[in-house]
């Protein structure tokens, strides 16, 4: 009996040890480039262990992954760089010893990579995530120059009033008085400055945001929205916006904040697509930041969908967020927080002469995106994408523009009543 019962578990652990030594496959491989960093992907059922060091003379970055098969997910990696890629000129992949694949990035420039692995969560399984910044991170603010630049090079001259350069660099106003002008009543305080609006399109790359009925997703949504709204926003004279997410690529909470806050914004504006389990909730809503809670439950289990994002879209947690531990009880947030409160009043009352309102009034809740403490910042739900009826108006061109020129029209009459204060010279120091 005895024997028989040593033959039975010397057979289990042979069949045990070639599946617990086995390679782990890649089972998803996915590449987001973007102007702010390139993301490649590996998702598998199983953590993978890593390594990464930098080559020169070429460029170049390695990657080696511990017991891995080297499969025909990974060997159509190279084909998913284009080479329209920013930071990685090429892909090349191999088995560089038993047991090592090896990945190695040609450069087109320095960079300052980031690797690092997240846990099973959503529809994901592991994820090996390896962020490719460039070593000098990109100025959204001499963007913003530059696009101003390249604008009026391709256009006819314009009165000087009108021209849209950043603040920093506006010409300084005339000794004598100007001769009498036209009244002009529609917003006058607009030519004081440049104005500049940053636009958060909520979620992108590996987050796409809610689902609707038919298959939308939010994230192309938002952008949509937003990229509209950017253009109806550079055809303001005096107003200028910058995208914070110009393309299909992830975004942590806080990059969008400091974003935000590099490019000296005046205000700030995420726009999102509502989702609930319900599919007949429906209408638009506009949330400020609280300092007390949320205002509705509806509200905080919105702000909680929403800040888990940062869960979904993978985060580098090495790299702090410098916005999660701030208290909001210093002076200077809390008059932040009012002014968001006055443009989130005048947006609503826009949006809700194109669509029906789920609330008659501004909410506010702890969403992370909302917490620059310098910038009024509002978030717009522009209407319920799991509403059926609601995900095809989402879709329209039609509407898109309607809801653009909607919040337009919000912070154009929150400037009207709260003009902006004058801002230092860049040229003087920060």
């Amino acid at each position: 009996m005895f024997e028989r019962l040593a033959r039975l578990i010397l057979i289990a652990a042979l069949l045990w040890l070639p599946a617990a030594f086995a390679e782990t496959a890649i089972d998803l491989a996915r590449v987001w480039p973007a102007q702010d960093y390139t993301r490649i992907t590996l998702e598998s059922k199983r953590a993978v262990s890593y390594n990464m060091f930098t080559l020169s003379d070429p460029q170049r970055l390695v990657v080696d992954l511990d017991e891995v098969a080297l499969n025909a997910t990974l060997n159509e990696l190279s084909a998913k760089v284009g080479g329209n890629d920013p930071y990685i000129a090429s892909v090349r992949v191999g088995r560089f010893k038993p047991g090592v694949v090896r990945l190695v990035l040609d450069l087109k420039t320095e960079v300052k990579p980031q690797l690092f692995s997240l846990q099973p969560v959503g529809e994901y399984g592991h994820r090996l995530v390896l962020d490719v910044y460039p070593a000098v991170p990109v100025d959204p603010l001499m963007a913003l120059v530059q696009q101003g630049e390249n604008k009026l090079a391709a256009s006819e001259p314009a009165p000087a009033s009108t021209v849209a350069v950043a603040p920093e660099l506006e010409p300084a106003p005339p000794t004598v008085a100007p001769p009498p002008a036209a009244p002009t009543p529609n917003y006058p305080e607009l030519r004081n400055r440049i104005l500049i609006v940053a636009i958060d399109a909520g979620h992108g790359g590996e987050d796409p945001g809610a689902r609707g009925y038919r298959g939308t997703h939010e994230k192309e949504v938002t952008l949509s929205i937003a990229r509209r709204l950017k253009a109806q926003i550079d055809d303001t004279p005096g107003m200028r916006a910058i995208l914070i997410r110009d393309g299909d690529y992830f975004i942590p909470l806080h990059g969008r904040v400091e974003k935000a806050e590099k490019s000296r914004a005046d205000l700030f504006v995420s726009i999102h697509a509502d989702a609930f389990t319900r599919r007949d909730a429906r209408g638009s809503s506009v949330f400020a930041l609280s300092q007390h809670g949320a205002t509705s439950a509806s509200a905080r289990w919105l702000a909680k969908k929403e800040n888990d994002a940062d869960l979904i879209g993978g985060v580098n947690l090495a790299v702090k967020d410098p916005y999660l531990a701030r208290t909001l009880l210093d002076l200077s947030q809390t008059a932040t927080i009012n002014d968001s409160m006055k443009l989130a009043k005048h947006v609503l009352k826009e949006v809700g002469q194109i669509n029906t309102l789920h609330r008659g009034r501004v909410e506010q809740a702890g969403f992370a995106v909302l917490k620059s403490p310098q910038i009024p910042s509002i978030l717009v739900e522009t209407a319920f994408i799991s509403n059926p009826k609601e995900e095809l108006r989402l879709k329209d061109d039609a509407y898109q523009d309607k809801m653009a020129r909607a919040i337009l029209g919000g912070i154009k009459r929150y400037f009207a009543q709260n003009p902006p204060l004058a801002r230092q010279n860049v040229a003087q120091g920060d």
